[in-house]
């Protein structure tokens, strides 16, 4: 089957940063695992290089806007190459064959009855390339609260998005995994459940895009706006609307595309959470709009921190891929990231966890497990040759069912686990866990068996079972492994031999073959070193408290003092609102999901329904209590309670300043 994995072509305004290295890596890791299961897979990935905010950037640097985008659009590539991605088409929008798609987009928008000449004027972000309306404070609370926003007002074209609310939600409803998280695909059908309003798709502010053709009796120049020049790269890719046959007007029909249909039959679309929203509604809606198939899957994963904190050029924390891929190597940036978070959540990037990792898992777990293997053949295996050696299979199978049927149980059981789509479902933490389920199994076969022993004491058959069992075992972690570190897999098979191809996924993987040919092993060198400390220096963070005066604490609001250690007691976190809605039978309570980076997201009851909608809740970040013992209200339990000051008048949640990541301690 052909299918289609998508990044987000990534806004040139500055360069790569961890997220994009993060998205880029799933893809990549997505594309190598259907690859394995026989599937012909297209990987597209590029940058966005049209916008105000390029205009800016580029005038700040001295250069004309494409001379800069040609620069920044570079190192994207550069780097995907340094990490190994596989792509198999870069797009650019600034490409020529981009430009003619988008415009022949536009007219059959326009043949179609949905897009009309109207006025937008309300707040705008440059940062972002987002409009909003009635934004008192001023500042985007798409950018964590610190871009400002612009009031505009222009003349603009509107896409009829209003008009495909119902078929956006029927859409939703027709499949389970057609977003994923699950708490994202709700929170996309409540957006739009709220009604949709009509979507501004062009700008007469700027002149770094694409030139759209004049209608409905505009007066000036529009450029097409980011979210309809850039989600059609999808498409442009593939040539949609670049050839003479498919210029009539009249005819979306995307027959012209030929057998490069078949993979946008079958799309998934890898983004951040935070640009979800254009992907899952403005997207589809396009796409309904001319008549052209819709992704089947959109997944979108969270935000990485850094230590606990959100990345800012600031604070000096923000995490540089090219750096870390550098000092450590693409594999194992690839493994730390597919492995520290499940996907969805929002994670904190660490060096120190990420040395411990390397160490505990990589170059223990995993390494020696092969190097140990690979001395005990050259020590122990009956036919040697010059740094190879062959073990013999002859009966091993009968004998290792028969003697070890408890780890032939163990290992089905987990091959079980590794083929039940935890991959397919976007579980990729709990598929890598599983993977090293068999290197436990490898480890404690040795530890339990002591093939030097066997050796010492002449069984023979027994030690050669037992070699079999663990070669075999690295054999189907190489297979398993090989979409999260492709390279390192691919070096575990050459011990052996072999490759990593779909044939020897389905031997080892599907089918859970074993011993059927002698084994043939070779003397390679270490997967991993053991780190003594971290390779890239990092400044410590100097603390910003002062020492106060505990005399003057409590005095005004008239409360006993109560000690540090009582303090501590308290369990407070931030956590994230990802469902809202009111309590039956209640006024005043609303049932919060909030997500506190635990495993599940945790049912909190709150008396603000009479101050707070569960609109204005949702995505947004709120600090809990959570160890208070559970309390049952109005016949539901709740597991924590939300922070708020309230006076006589009103109520107001207390807020952090920024973005941090779930789950984070407050003290």
């Amino acid at each position: 089957m052909k299918q289609l994995i998508t990044t987000p072509i990534y806004y040139v305004n500055d360069v790569p940063h961890i997220g994009h290295a993060y998205t880029t890596i799933i893809a990549d890791m997505l594309k190598k695992h259907k690859w394995l299961r026989g599937d012909e897979v297209f990987l597209l990935t590029g940058t966005d290089e049209h916008g105000q905010k390029i205009e800016q950037a580029a005038k700040a640097k001295g250069k004309p806007p494409k001379a800069y985008t040609d620069e920044v659009s570079a190192v994207f590539r550069s780097l995907w190459d340094m990490m190994g991605i596989d792509y198999d088409h870069f797009i650019r929008t600034t490409d020529e064959s981009h430009k003619q798609t988008i415009v022949q987009v536009f007219e059959r928008l326009c043949a179609n009855g949905d897009v009309y000449l109207g006025e937008y004027e309300g707040d705008y972000c440059v940062s972002c390339e987002s409009f909003f309306l009635n934004v008192d404070s001023g500042i985007c609370p798409d950018c964590a609260g610190s871009k400002p926003l612009s009031k505009i007002k222009e003349e603009s074209y509107f896409f009829a998005l209003s008009k495909y609310e119902k078929r956006l939600l029927e859409w939703y409803a027709s499949s389970e995994d057609v977003i994923l998280p699950k708490y994202r695909k709700n929170e996309v059908v409540r957006f739009v459940e709220s009604g949709l309003q009509d979507l501004s798709i062009s700008r007469t502010s700027f002149e770094w895009g694409v030139a759209l053709p004049k209608h409905k009796g505009a007066q000036k120049q529009h450029i097409a706006y980011v979210w309809l020049d850039a989600l059609f790269n999808y498409m442009s890719a593939f040539g949609l609307y670049q050839n003479p046959e498919s210029l009539q007007v009249d005819s979306s029909s995307p027959a012209h595309l030929g057998e490069k249909m078949a993979y946008w039959e079958c799309a998934t679309h890898i983004v951040g959470k935070d640009i979800l929203r254009f992907h899952a509604v403005y997207w589809p809606a396009f796409l309904m709009s001319l008549g052209l198939p819709l992704p089947k899957h959109i997944y979108a994963h969270g935000w990485w921190m850094r230590d606990g904190q959100k990345m800012s050029k600031s604070l000096g924390n923000v995490v540089d891929p090219r750096a870390f891929t550098k000092a450590y190597g693409a594999e194992v940036l690839r493994y730390y990231l597919l492995r520290e978070t499940p996907f969805g959540q929002d994670g904190d990037f660490s060096q120190k966890l990420l040395c411990e990792r390397i160490n505990s898992e990589l170059a223990n777990d995993l390494g020696n497990l092969l190097h140990r293997f690979l001395a005990m053949c050259a020590k122990y295996a009956p036919q040697r040759g010059i740094n190879s050696f062959t073990l013999d299979n002859q009966g091993v199978a009968e004998f290792v069912v028969e003697h070890y049927g408890d780890e032939v149980k163990t290992q089905c059981k987990i091959l079980d686990e590794i083929n039940s789509g935890l991959i397919e479902s976007m579980q990729i933490k709990a598929y890598i866990e599983a993977i090293w389920k068999l290197l436990h199994l490898g480890n404690a076969m040795i530890a339990k068996y002591e093939p030097w022993n066997l050796f010492k004491n002449g069984k023979s058959v027994e030690l050669n079972a037992i070699l079999n069992f663990v070669g075999y075992t690295l054999l189907k972690v190489a297979n398993a492994l090989y979409p999260i570190m492709p390279q390192t897999a691919s070096t575990i098979a050459m011990a052996f031999g072999q490759g990593i191809t779909p044939a020897s996924y389905i031997y080892h993987i599907k089918q859970n073959k074993m011993f059927h040919l002698p084994l043939e092993v070779r003397v390679i060198p270490p997967l991993f070193q053991k780190l003594d400390s971290m390779l890239i220096p990092e400044a410590p963070l100097e603390s910003t408290f002062e020492k106060v005066d505990s005399s003057d604490c409590g005095k005004e609001a008239g409360l006993a003092l109560v000690s540090i250690e009582d303090f501590s007691k308290l369990d407070i976190r931030v956590g994230e609102v990802l469902e809202a809605e009111p309590v039956p039978k209640s006024s005043k309570l609303l049932r919060l999901k909030i997500d506190l980076g635990e495993s599940e997201p945790r049912v909190v009851l709150s008396g603000i329904a009479q101050y707070y909608t569960p609109e204005q809740l949702i995505n947004t970040q709120v600090c809990v209590i959570a160890n208070l013992k559970p309390a049952k209200i109005m016949g539901q339990f709740s597991y924590g309670m939300i922070l708020a000051s309230k006076d006589d008048e009103s109520l107001s949640l207390v807020r952090i300043d920024g973005k941090r990541k779930n789950g984070s301690r407050i003290s």
